[in-house]
């Protein structure tokens, strides 16, 4: 490897893209439940979660970008947009650009919101649990440091899970609206 600024460059801004995915979709389940309370404001999550996402992809840009401006691995653009046509790990990297699309997708649709209607709006941000999933395993499977990052993807995963759980275990059911009280809602 005679010039490592690229490779180094988009290591460093893939586990970058991973972080903040994962915190888009933890600001995203804490907009949804509101395992705080009072404590955060709902409009300052939404604001945290459009903001960490506009970075997230971002990062998977310079990710993306810098994988095509380096020579060890040798990426095409068409490589970048066209889940498959990677020549270093196919499957891997068609992971991480099906991920990248579907983020993109769903990034797209909030200032489409009042176009495409908010029931389909919020169907469509279930698939962030499917991007999160694509991200771990791109990761985990085209990454060069997964031994050393093992304990990112972990924590990552557990915390997206965790949350996940809290906010299908404190759901209001169907028909049911909740009540605020001092100490917590009450379904009615």
């Amino acid at each position: 490897m005679s010039n490592p600024t690229f490779w180094l460059l988009a290591r460093a801004s893939g586990v970058t893209a991973y972080a903040l995915l994962t915190l888009t979709v933890l600001a995203g389940l804490i907009l949804k439940s509101g395992p705080f309370g009072r404590r955060l404001r709902a409009a300052s999550v939404a604001d945290t979660h459009r903001f960490l996402s506009s970075l997230a992809l971002g990062a998977v840009a310079v990710h993306g970008l810098v994988l095509v401006l380096d020579s060890t691995v040798k990426l095409g653009l068409g490589a970048l947009l066209v889940p498959g046509l990677s020549p270093y790990r196919p499957v891997a990297v068609a992971f991480g650009v099906a991920a990248a699309e579907a983020a993109a997708l769903v990034a797209v649709s909030f200032p489409l919101r009042k176009l495409i209607g908010h029931r389909t709006w919020r169907r469509l941000h279930w698939v962030a649990y499917a991007i999160f999933a694509a991200a771990t395993v791109h990761g985990l499977a085209a990454g060069t440091d997964t031994s050393r990052l093992l304990v990112l993807y972990l924590g990552a995963v557990f915390a997206v899970v965790a949350a996940a759980a809290w906010r299908w275990l404190t759901r209001t059911p169907k028909g049911e609206t909740h009540v605020q009280t001092r100490d917590r809602p009450l379904a009615v």
